[in-house]
């Protein structure tokens, strides 16, 4: 074989459509734009939600309620059966877990699913286990270690307690009412 004989494989070259060439070419007369107006032009591009200038319907619709999307704990999800992976005795934790490419993404933390068997002794590091799961780990001898537990609504913060060291503090002496002046 040489250089002259390469060709690309079958299939993998397509004829480039061949735009105004007649109508019964199949793409002739508007080229595939449809009728006049706007998207008939070239370079045209219309924002996803522009309804023509009238007023769009996400800025119709009120905004009323709270949304807790924003505020939600999303774990990524491993399955028991995938730290079969891991070498017997071995600390499992986030960042092992994603080297390996047991779990990608952005997320809160990993919870660890008891899909699956176990078959080494682990010690597994994460955000939280579902209850078979742990079952399973320690089953097999090894050890389940919550890690950086994830923010609730009902815990207090640190912050917020008051400290038994500190004193409490006395309501102020309210000043006495001034005596009206007399007039001259």
């Amino acid at each position: 074989m040489r250089l002259h004989d390469l060709k690309p494989r079958p299939g993998a070259k397509h004829r480039r459509k061949r735009l105004g060439s007649g109508e019964s070419s199949g793409h002739g007369k508007t080229s595939g734009r449809g009728g006049k107006g706007q998207t008939a032009r070239s370079g045209s591009s219309i924002r996803i939600g522009f309804e023509g200038g009238q007023m769009p319907l996400i800025r119709r619709l009120p905004k009323r309620g709270f949304n807790n999307a924003a505020f939600t704990t999303r774990y990524l999800p491993v399955n028991l059966e995938a730290l079969n992976a891991f070498d017997n005795g071995a600390v499992v934790d986030e960042t092992a877990v994603r080297n390996a490419g047991l779990a990608n993404g952005k997320s809160s933390g990993i919870k660890i699913l008891g899909d699956g068997d176990l078959k080494k002794k682990l010690t597994v590091r994460a955000h939280a286990f579902s209850k078979s799961a742990k079952e399973k780990i320690e089953g097999q001898g090894g050890i389940c270690e919550v890690i950086g537990a994830a923010k609730t609504a009902a815990a207090p913060r640190e912050d917020a307690r008051p400290s038994a060291a500190a004193p409490a503090k006395e309501p102020k002496a309210k000043k006495a009412p001034k005596a009206p002046e007399e007039k001259k």
